[in-house]
C-alpha cells in the first residue's frame, strides 16, 4: 500500500532572522518543494502552511507562525512530509520511497530476482539496485529495453534483463 505522506526533507538550519528555515531536500530538486502550500510534521499529524523557494542545493522554507530565528532554531533536525496527492508528477514518474522494497521479477517467466533496495542517479538514466535473497547486489539500468513495467501499487517491477546482469545468464 502506498503511503499518503512521504518524507520530503529535513530542516538543517535557519536562514536570516525572520524565522525562515533551510531544508535539505530528499527529492529531485529544491524547486520541487516550491509547488507545495502545505507540508507536515509527523506524517500528516501537524499541517504547516509554507512558502518555499529553491536556494542553491537546499530549499528555504517560511512556515506560517514561525517568525523569529529562535522559533526556527527549535525546528532544526525535524523531518518534513508532503501529502502524496498534493504532488504533481509527470506520467511514468515514481517516488523512490514507493520503489524501494518492490519485488523485481522477470517479465516473461515471473522469476523472482530480488528486492529493489535503492535508486541510483547516474545522469544518463537511473539504475535500480536489487538484492537477491542471499544479499548479493545487482544493478539494473532503468531503460525501456530492460524495465518493462513498474507497479508500486501491486508491489513489483517487471524486467527483461540484459545479458550479463545476472551470473546465470548465457
Amino acid at each position: 500500500m502506498l503511503k499518503e505522506y512521504l518524507e520530503i526533507g529535513r530542516i538543517v538550519g535557519t536562514h536570516g532572522i525572520a524565522g525562515e528555515v533551510r531544508m535539505e531536500c530528499w527529492c529531485d530538486s529544491p524547486s520541487f518543494v516550491s509547488q507545495f502550500k502545505n507540508l507536515y510534521f509527523s506524517e500528516g499529524k501537524e499541517k504547516l502552511e509554507v512558502k518555499a523557494r529553491p536556494h542553491k542545493n537546499i530549499a528555504l522554507v517560511k512556515i506560517k507562525g514561525v517568525d523569529s530565528i529562535e522559533a526556527a532554531e527549535v525546528l532544526r533536525g525535524k523531518v518534513l512530509y508532503m501529502k502524496r496527492k498534493d504532488a504533481k508528477l509527470p506520467k511514468g514518474v515514481h517516488f523512490v520511497q514507493d520503489l524501494v522494497g518492490l519485488e523485481v521479477r522477470d517479465a516473461d517467466s515471473d522469476k523472482l530476482y530480488g528486492t529493489l533496495t535503492d535508486v541510483l542517479k547516474t545522469g544518463a538514466n537511473d539504475v535500480y539496485e536489487l538484492k537477491d535473497e542471499s544479499g548479493k547486489a545487482y544493478y539494473i539500468p532503468v531503460i525501456d529495453d530492460v524495465v518493462k513495467k513498474i507497479a508500486p501499487e501491486k508491489g513489483f517491477v517487471l524486467i527483461t534483463p540484459m545479458k550479463g546482469i545476472f551470473d546465470d545468464e548465457d
